[in-house]
C-alpha cells in the first residue's frame, strides 16, 4: 500500500520535510515513489507547498495520507484554515470568560 507521508531532510536541529508518496514498508527516509511537496517547520507563514493535482491522483489510486499530511492537504485546499494548534479550544475560551 502507498502512503503519503513526510521524509525528513535538513540539518540537525533544523528539520525540513519533503512530502512524498512511498510504499508503507519503506523506512521514513528511504526509497520513495514521487516528491509531492515540502514542509519547513522553521518558517512562520506559507511553510509548506503541495502539488494538489498529484496528491489527488495518488489519493484516487488508493494512497493513504498520514495524519500530519492530511492536515496539510486540508490547509492547502482552504488557506483560511489555521493549524490545529493555533486554534484555541472551547475550554480555554470558557476559562478566560
Amino acid at each position: 500500500m502507498v502512503k503519503i507521508r513526510m521524509r525528513r531532510t535538513g540539518c540537525k536541529n533544523h528539520a525540513t520535510y519533503r512530502i512524498v508518496a512511498a510504499d508503507e514498508r519503506s523506512p521514513r527516509d528511504g526509497k520513495f515513489l514521487e516528491i509531492l511537496g515540502w514542509y519547513d517547520t522553521a518558517m512562520k507563514d506559507d511553510n509548506f507547498k503541495l502539488d494538489l493535482a498529484r496528491v489527488d491522483d495518488w489519493l484516487k489510486r488508493g494512497a493513504k495520507p498520514s495524519t500530519t499530511v492530511a492536515s496539510l492537504i486540508r490547509r492547502a485546499r482552504n488557506p483560511q484554515l489555521k493549524p490545529h494548534h493555533a486554534v484555541k479550544s472551547k475550554k480555554a475560551a470558557e476559562k478566560k470568560a
